[in-house]
């Protein structure tokens, strides 16, 4: 049994119908790799349509304001990923004339994209033999040749590599990567594989050895950092209030909040009140009261974020006020966009 060649026969009956399968063109084909990095196709397909419609062409996207690229982005996380695709693609607009490299090395050089992203372009676009190696992939060969190395580590990192490289059909590198990965997705899912309908069962060492649910082998994860957010909601009596964008490095940079207190722990409307930044905020008398009254627990891979949403209805303030009717229009953390759901959905 040659391997790429079962692969590939599976993939031409199973394959999923996904819009950037029906072209070649890198653009489309960058837009969803991006996209699709640490992101389900059921979540990333509905972005990809909308980037799609709103930025047809790299230009259009290079043209773009980066708030309205965020705005389009919001809900998907990993804010980098955005700013690293309209970064390039105004790199790609104006210094390559609109021109994707086209070989895996030359794409690699581009900002936002790494070995997984360059190998698929590369492969898909330009028939360029270059493995792709994502989780998907991970876990496939992981079980198939019943491989410990942990995969988060620079040994497997280099070790799955390698492999990958020896296993994709030369002559039809594109359908390969886009088979295994399918493959991966579909059938040798992380939970409940298919292992009885698997073609590659007499031959498959997890199986055949009960490791299936073993493999693949990760390091433990970074220790969670957990951090305490106020946000100041403020409402004046002509129904403003006060966002802020996010300038500095970390999460969410680029997009925009209430302001902002973070604490070391979860603290009370007294605690609150006695802050420096509230007092600066507001020189009037003001009436404050939680919005939720446990805190909201939002996860991101290796922090969580304890919120709290605290009403401050207030006569006026000095800061720059935006109209809470205009609100949606500015790019904000999902966090906050669940927010402003619920809390507007009230005050109507």
């Amino acid at each position: 049994m040659i391997f790429h060649n079962t692969l590939i026969y599976w993939y031409l009956q199973k394959k999923r119908d996904l819009p950037w399968r029906k072209t070649k063109d890198p653009y489309r084909i960058w837009l969803s790799e991006i996209m699709l990095q640490q992101t389900r196709v059921a979540q990333g397909l509905p972005y990809f349509l909308k980037f799609k419609k709103a930025f047809p062409t790299v230009f259009d996207l290079a043209k773009a304001d980066e708030s309205k690229v965020l705005k389009l982005w919001q809900g998907l996380g990993y804010y980098s990923r955005a700013r690293n695709l309209h970064f390039t693609a105004k790199y790609i607009a104006n210094e390559l004339d609109g021109k994707f490299p086209t070989t895996y090395k030359e794409l690699l050089k581009l900002k936002g994209v790494g070995d997984y992203t360059a190998s698929a372009i590369a492969s898909i676009c330009f028939d360029e033999a270059a493995a792709v190696v994502d989780g998907n992939v991970y876990r496939v060969v992981a079980r198939y040749f019943g491989i410990d190395t942990p995969i988060n580590s620079t040994a497997g990192i280099k070790e799955f590599k390698e492999l990958a490289q020896t296993l994709i059909d030369k002559d039809q590198p594109g359908l390969y990567n886009q088979a295994i990965m399918d493959f991966g997705a579909l059938h040798c899912k992380p939970q409940n594989p298919l292992c009885n309908q698997c073609p590659f069962l007499e031959s498959c060492v997890a199986f055949n050895k009960k490791l299936v649910d073993k493999l693949p082998v990760k390091e433990k994860k970074l220790k969670i950092k957990n951090r305490y957010f106020n946000y100041l909601v403020v409402v004046t009596k002509e129904n403003k209030t006060i966002l802020q964008e996010r300038t500095e490095k970390g999460i969410w940079k680029g997009l925009y909040q209430f302001p902002l207190i973070e604490t070391q722990e979860s603290i009370n409307e007294k605690v609150l009140i006695e802050n420096d930044l509230f007092s600066s905020l507001f020189s009037e008398e003001t009436i404050v009261s939680l919005f939720n009254k446990e805190d909201i627990v939002h996860k991101l891979s290796h922090q969580h974020l304890h919120t709290k949403f605290w009403i401050v209805k207030t006569q006026e303030v000095s800061y720059k006020t935006v109209d809470f009717k205009n609100i949606h229009t500015y790019p904000v953390p999902v966090l906050i966009d669940k927010f402003l759901t619920n809390f507007l959905n009230i005050k109507k």
